[in-house]
This record gives structure tokens, sequence and C-alpha cells, in this order.
């Protein structure tokens, strides 16, 4: 009885430890070896400030591209997700107004709504005669993207000296015409970090 009732105590005083909202916008917080949330948004901010400068999104008629977001490879020794990486780029490319993402295709299926072809498929059955036809998708109503992102996050470890290390994060983005298969913007982003050589980076 006594030993629950220290568990118990113990359980308590854990469950009742100060924890910190963090403030995303100043986060004094220490930093880290591996990749955290601020090292996805400088990334991130970076490449957009390129690609929406460099002007290869602007048309002549002032019609908006229609850009689909293929593969980005984590070459990393980290389990993170791209969509982090490629969330915001496409939130801040869609809110500049200069081009339109689908949902038709994309390189993970996170980037696709499978509704677009339930839907048709639902058309296509004897379920869609339930439908009032008006209302259905028609063949030939999908558009077709013009411009293709996709990119790669690869890590480098280097000895530093005797007790540090540094690490080295690639973030690397291309810009693809599908049509043509002409790139018509690139850019690299590095974040390094130097620390203990007793830190891990994963």
């Amino acid at each position: 009885m006594k030993k629950l009732a220290i568990l118990f105590i113990s359980l308590f005083v854990v469950g009742c430890e100060e924890v910190q909202r963090v403030d995303t916008t100043n986060d004094t917080g220490k930093q880290v070896m591996s990749l955290d949330y601020r090292d996805f948004d400088e990334a991130a901010s970076q490449m957009i400030q390129s690609l929406l400068g460099s002007g290869v999104l602007a048309k002549k008629d002032g019609s908006r591209y229609v850009v689909a977001t293929s593969k980005v490879t984590n070459d990393t020794m980290q389990r993170i997700d791209t969509d982090q990486l490629t969330a915001k780029i496409e939130e801040d490319l869609m809110n500049s107004g200069q081009i339109v993402m689908t949902s038709a295709v994309g390189g993970k299926e996170s980037n696709r709504d499978e509704t677009v072809y339930t839907v048709r498929d639902v058309r296509d059955s004897s379920k869609g005669e339930e439908f009032k036809q008006e209302t259905m998708p028609q063949k030939g109503q999908i558009v077709s993207p013009e411009l293709s992102v996709s990119g790669k996050i690869f890590q480098r470890n280097l000895r530093y000296d005797k007790d540090k290390q540094q690490v080295e994060y690639y973030f690397e983005l291309k810009l693809t015409d599908i049509k043509t298969g002409l790139r018509f913007w690139q850019k690299e982003v590095l974040i390094g970090k130097r620390g203990s050589n007793k830190t891990v980076s994963w």
C-alpha cells in the first residue's frame, strides 16, 4: 500500500510540472542539432522570396499558372514529413495571387484530394443516376498542371574539431515546366549548426 501511495504521488508531481507555450513569432528557446519548425520556416521563406522575386510566375496575359507539388525527398537521418516545408510554400504562393495549386495530381498522397476521382467513379456507376446530373462533373473538366514543384532535403555531418560537430542541412527546390520539361527556377538553402559531439542530430 505504501509503495502504491509513493507511485501515485510521483505520477501526480510529474503531471503537475510546468508547461510552457512556445512563442513561434519570437522563440528564444535553445537551438537543437536536428531540424525544428524555425528551420523549416526560414528555408521556406527564403525559397518563396526567391521564386516570387524571380518573375517566372508572371504570365503576360495576367492569368495564373496551375501548379502541382511533386515529390520532395527526405534524405536526412531524421524522420521528417516534407509536407512541413511544402505546405508553407504552397500557402504563400497561392496567397500571392500568381498561381493556383491542383489537388488532382501530385507526388504525395497528401497533395491529392481523392474526392476528385471518387465523385467521377460514382458518376460512372449505377449510383450516379441518383445525383442531379447538372451537379456532376463532366468528362474533360480537370485542369492539368503546367508547372511542378519538386525537391530534396539532405544532411551532411562533419567533424568540426575534437569536441564539436557541424551538421549541414540542404533544402533544394525546383520548378519545372511539365509540357517542355524545362526548369524555370531552382533554389538551395543551407541551414548549418555546430554543437557538441554528444548531441545527436536525429
